[in-house]
């Protein structure tokens, strides 16, 4: 049996390389990859403290299955909203992007 702390060093190594990705890039689309990466360390998280600690209760479950609605929404509101600059600015970098600037 791989003990706890293995699924916790994992979820943090995905969580840590996930906030890198959104302090240090400049192109909108890895922003939103490494979002996914941070909301990836959270679903690993629930699951192993779920499987852990009260096996018997779906609590974990329901609230990774909850995060995995709200990745695919983030996924597809950020995507929308990228396209819809890229259009317009035609370019994806983030310093670009000024359309609430007078």
């Amino acid at each position: 049996m791989v003990p706890m702390w293995m699924f916790l060093a994992v979820a943090a190594g995905l969580f840590c390389i996930g906030a890198y990705v959104v302090l240090a890039r400049r192109n909108a689309i890895a922003i939103l990859m490494g979002v996914e990466l941070m909301l990836s360390a959270a679903i690993v998280n629930l699951v192993t403290f779920w499987r852990f600690e009260t096996p018997l209760v779906m609590n974990g479950q329901v609230f990774a299955a909850f995060i995995f609605v709200i990745a695919a929404a983030e996924a597809a509101v950020g995507l929308a909203i990228i396209i819809s600059v890229y259009r317009t600015r035609r370019s994806v970098a983030v310093e670009d992007v000024d359309l609430l600037k007078w």
